[in-house]
């Protein structure tokens, strides 16, 4: 188990990403991913997934 430092954040401290910052890091995600499901799987591991829509 890692040590606790002085930088860590706990997950209450946390707020969530403006609508436009998440799209900005999507954008450069996907620029950068060398498929498909390695974009998702990194969009998921960020926090940063796209919400499912509800047709």
């Amino acid at each position: 188990m890692a040590a606790k430092s002085a930088n860590d954040i706990a997950d209450d401290d946390l707020e969530p990403l403006a609508d436009e910052t998440a799209r900005a890091a999507q954008k450069v995600v996907a620029a950068y991913a060398t498929d498909a499901d390695e974009c998702r799987m990194l969009l998921s591991m960020l926090g940063i997934a796209p919400s499912t829509r509800a047709d």
